[in-house]
């Protein structure tokens, strides 16, 4: 089993990291530090909890001035790399959100985005001065380092993992797309991925915002088809006729449909809880001209109360010429995962075609003998 993440605070990281800020600050009690922060409560403490703890404790053995405290970390910050260095962005977060500190703060952000990553640390600010921390971002989205141009997109997220959501983004997006413009056609990967992240956000809520800015964006550039690719991914998994039909996935033609034969089946009709089955499938698709394909299945899974939910996992996504056979095989284990619990009860397993379904079958999942 994995290492959990939140271990890689250990003393000997500490104390590595204690060692540093006495370079900068002779007088920093690297033992005291770390006493306090590996107290008795330290080990209930998740990943986050434990960034904020070196946070707040680093704030209490530095100078009490937050500028004398952060030219100590800007003195340091170039051997302090890596995303155990979070604690540097959240630093600020905690003890640089006074108005008086506010340039200093963005200016903090923007150094040390491109050691660790500032895009959680904003937030704070993003919630209680919107508009003005839009401004930065806009100013953010033109500057000569890709980590700051990254995080003028990720920053602003409206659902950013492990962050606090942006209510107001999510209400009107308005303000992030005028940012994602600048950033459309950013030469940086690392850039564009966070674009078309933000662009998945908004279209959980705003899909038809989303559907306008593909079709606007879409063959100016050939990132920006990426980004746009990208960005409509859950409206793509969703099946939405207007952006299946954007990216050319294939539908009816003339009453003739896309899918004349399917076969789907499973190896075994009953399974116990945690092991695994064989699916395949047979997909004959009509003649004419080649066709853009996205197969996947779906498997209604049986919830504790004995509701159904579905979940679809992707099989193929390509253009083939008309006329082809498309055949595969694909091992499901059904063994309880973080995300998701298994329960006995009929399972069925659709066979779907540019989200329409072809074919289904079904399969008993049982508990495991005692």
């Amino acid at each position: 089993m994995a290492e959990p993440l939140k271990n890689i605070y250990t003393e000997d990281f500490l104390r590595l990291f204690g060692e540093r800020v006495q370079t900068a600050y002779s007088s920093f009690d690297t033992n005291g530090f770390i006493r306090q922060v590996m107290d008795e409560k330290w080990d209930e403490l998740e990943l986050k909890e434990r960034m904020r703890r070196i946070s707040l404790t680093l704030g209490a053995f530095l100078p009490s001035r937050y500028e004398e405290a952060l030219d100590i970390l800007f003195a340091i910050d170039e051997h302090c790399s890596g995303f155990p260095y979070l604690f540097f962005p959240d630093f600020v977060e905690v003890y640089g959100q006074g108005e008086e500190h506010w340039d200093l703060s963005m200016k903090a952000l923007e150094r040390f985005t491109s050691k660790s990553s500032a895009e959680f640390a904003v937030r704070p600010f993003l919630l209680r001065e919107p508009e003005r921390m839009m401004r930065q971002m806009t100013a953010w989205a033109g500057h000569q380092s890709e980590y700051v141009r990254r995080l003028a997109s990720e920053g602003c997220r409206p659902r950013l993992p492990w962050g606090q959501a942006l209510l107001m983004f999510k209400h009107d997006p308005a303000p992030v797309l005028n940012v994602l413009e600048l950033l459309k056609a950013d030469p940086s990967l690392y850039v564009r991925k966070s674009v078309a992240n933000n662009l998945n956000d908004i279209a959980k809520d705003h899909p038809d915002t989303i559907i306008a800015t593909a079709r606007r964006w879409k063959g100016t550039h050939p990132y920006t088809d990426w980004i746009v690719r990208h960005g409509c991914r859950t409206l793509i998994r969703k099946s939405v006729p207007e952006v299946m039909a954007l990216f050319g996935y294939a539908d009816e033609m003339d009453g003739v449909s896309l899918v004349t034969q399917a076969s789907f089946a499973t190896d075994t009709a009953v399974l116990k809880l945690g092991d695994s089955c064989e699916l395949s499938y047979s997909i004959q698709l009509r003649e004419g001209e080649p066709v853009r394909v996205r197969i996947e299945y779906g498997i209604d899974f049986v919830k504790a109360r004995g509701q159904v939910s579905r979940k679809l996992f992707l099989l193929s996504d390509k253009t083939v010429p008309g006329g082809t056979r498309l055949t595969g095989t694909r091992t499901h284990r059904f063994s309880d995962l973080t995300t998701r619990r298994h329960y006995p009860g009929t399972h069925r397993i659709a066979l779907l075609v540019n989200g329409q379904e072809a074919t289904y079958t079904v399969l008993e999942l049982q508990l495991q003998s005692l």
